[in-house]
């Protein structure tokens, strides 16, 4: 890591020793105020108490260097809280400050405030020299002050040294351990959010696919198979007959691709009756088809409803272009706390394993189908060979309204 005398990026004093910019202004707790504060009344309280204790001669050379070493400290405090690079000066208040401790043990209580600068201005083996330094000139001075018979004066300082740099180093170590962690998980919380909105993406894809297959697809392929009927009888009369269905089925198919657009939802079925309405949405493509219900009917919720209602029109219109069927009959069921759908036609048949995948082609009826219905929590099969009749089932989890409007009364607080 450079230090601030070749990096103007690097670590001040009002970032490095404290929150930093992140703090409020004129926050009293912020480490970097508390360590400048804490050298000023050291410092005064030092000057004071030597001034007091010794000659005037004296005095003035020690006095000298506490002055030169405040102004130097105050160079550096500027020089940090503009970010630009103040090593240099740290070695110049470092040289100042030994002579200074040495000459006046009294501005030893000083040294706490240096050995952060130290350790805030330089970095690896200069950083851990720097403070070394400061411990010595400390003890240098202390034991000068018993007069060279107090070995605790030697080794105390010394010793606070060894113990502030281990701490100041584990500090360091956690305090990075933790902006890697938390870069850590802002790198994964990014990730999780880009793979939930491709996921979303993905999903919406699907879920528009399968409307515009169960609509404008199967409508289109129906009116197709009408209209290539209609052209291989033309003019005779079968041929208006189809004609005349394949134009409904279109204008039908305006109309719910008009509200695919703006809804996603079948015109003209969602205020009618549950069976009704599947009815009619597979007499669309099977004029002929029969109805059955049993069970007690009920109102459904609108997810179960629009997805009875696709499947209903997918199966139909399989039914239309694919089974060459004589009957056809949808059963609806209501069971407690579900509902079933059967579309049975005595058809061709064919095997449901060897089904085409989806392609340009056509092949997604099935597929929607299963999805619509398992998104849902429900069961989706299909039974069938070839040449034998061929059953569509669904069973679908379903609250009623009332049952769905008499829960929400009872979690309201």
């Amino acid at each position: 890591m450079p230090s601030p005398a070749t990096s103007p990026e690097a670590p001040s004093t009002g970032a490095a020793l404290s929150a930093g910019s992140d703090a409020p202004p004129g926050r009293l707790g912020r480490i970097d105020t508390a360590v400048h504060l804490g050298f000023a009344v050291l410092l005064v309280a030092s000057a004071v108490r030597y001034a007091m204790r010794h000659s005037l001669q004296d005095n003035l050379l020690v006095l000298g260097l506490a002055g030169a070493v405040c102004a130097v400290y105050a160079v550096i405090a500027v020089l940090a809280r503009q970010r630009r690079p103040w090593a240099v000066w740290m070695l110049v208040l470092m040289a100042i400050w030994a002579v200074l401790v040495i000459a006046a043990p009294s501005f030893a209580w000083c040294s706490f405030a240096i050995f952060f600068l130290c350790r805030t201005a330089f970095t690896g083996a200069v950083g851990y020299a720097a403070a070394g330094g400061t411990a010595a000139a400390t003890a240098v001075g202390l034991f000068r002050l018993s007069d060279g018979t107090d070995l605790a004066m030697l080794l105390g300082p010394l010793a606070v040294g060894v113990m502030l740099t281990l701490i100041y180093d584990r500090i360091e170590h956690d305090a990075e351990q933790q902006r890697r962690l938390h870069a850590e998980v802002s790198q994964v919380q990014g990730e999780l959010a880009a793979s939930e909105r491709r996921a979303g993406t993905i999903a919406e894809r699907e879920r528009v696919s399968r409307e515009i297959h169960d609509t404008v697809t199967q409508g289109l392929a129906s009116s197709l198979l009408l209209l290539e009927a209609a052209d291989r009888s033309w003019p005779g009369q079968e041929s208006r007959r189809d004609v005349t269905q394949a134009t409904e089925l279109l204008r039908r198919n305006l109309s719910e691709t008009r509200s695919l657009v703006h809804e996603l939802a079948s015109p003209g079925l969602d205020d009618s009756p549950l069976a009704e309405a599947l009815h009619q949405a597979a007499s669309r493509y099977v004029p002929d088809v029969r109805l059955l219900v049993t069970g007690e009917p009920g109102n459904v919720t609108a997810e179960v409803r629009h997805t009875l209602l696709r499947v209903v029109q997918s199966a139909a219109a399989n039914i239309q272009q694919h089974a060459n069927a004589t009957t056809a009959t949808v059963t609806l069921g209501f069971l407690p706390g579900s509902v079933t759908l059967d579309i049975y036609d005595d058809g061709t048949g064919f095997d449901p394993a060897a089904a085409a995948p989806p392609s340009d082609a056509g092949g997604y009826g099935l597929r929607a189908m299963r999805q619509r219905v398992e998104q849902l929590g429900g069961v989706f099969s299909v039974e069938s060979s070839p040449g034998e009749e061929t059953i569509v089932a669904a069973q679908v989890p379903a609250r009623l309204r009332a049952e769905q409007a008499a829960q929400a009364d009872r979690e309201e607080p």
